[in-house]
């Protein structure tokens, strides 16, 4: 299939080819278990950045939830950060659970991690489609992207940087910018992707 005709596609056949190439991805046990390590990795370091996820093992396992969390659950802590409405100590690690920003943070994983999973396969089938396997590397660009959305802001404090409220408001329009760069990666490498070579 040649670029030209790749990306004149309708929709309708753009959508199948990506649904296809993810399936092929969780089909494969290689691409598998490159996109289940990018995906836990990565929600890791997420929710470490954002001050969820702490390292306690000098405090007792312990199970805090707040009054009234369903309304709690919505407020803002930040640009791009939700109210947490519990706190789980593990006696090895204390997290912060607020689900929404868990949610937020497993969406980008799992965009990164299929881009990351659908990048090594079109890297290692030989020509896919006619375009080169380095073409495939392009997603890691936008995944790369997507993790300044919410560790943005925590970077800044963090180096002690005065944040304007014009930078602030920049870094929560970064989290529908960086998922948007993402579908768009997918959609892009899922194109360079043989999924009938691979199934037959």
């Amino acid at each position: 299939m040649s670029a030209e005709n790749r990306f004149t596609l309708q929709p309708k056949r753009r959508f199948e080819e990506t649904v296809a190439a993810i399936g092929l991805v969780v089909r494969r046990s290689d691409s598998l278990a490159i996109t289940a390590v990018i995906v836990i990795s990565y929600l890791t370091v997420f929710l470490w950045v954002i001050g969820d996820l702490a390292f306690r093992p000098d405090v007792t396992a312990n199970l805090i939830v707040v009054d009234d969390p369903l309304n709690r659950m919505f407020l803002r802590t930040g640009p791009a950060s939700f109210e947490a409405v519990a706190l789980l100590d593990t006696g090895v690690v204390r997290l912060l659970l607020s689900p929404i920003n868990v949610a937020l943070g497993l969406l980008v994983a799992s965009l990164v991690g299929i881009n990351l999973g659908l990048t090594y396969l079109a890297t290692v089938q030989p020509a896919a489609c006619g375009i080169g396997a380095g073409s495939g590397l392009l997603a890691s660009v936008p995944a790369l992207l997507s993790g300044t959305v919410c560790c943005g802001p925590v970077v800044l404090i963090a180096l002690g940087i005065q944040a304007s409220g014009l930078l602030l408001t920049m870094f929560a329009w970064l989290l529908p910018l960086g998922i948007g760069l993402l579908l768009v990666s997918l959609i892009y490498v899922a194109g360079t992707i043989d999924v009938i070579g691979e199934t037959t």
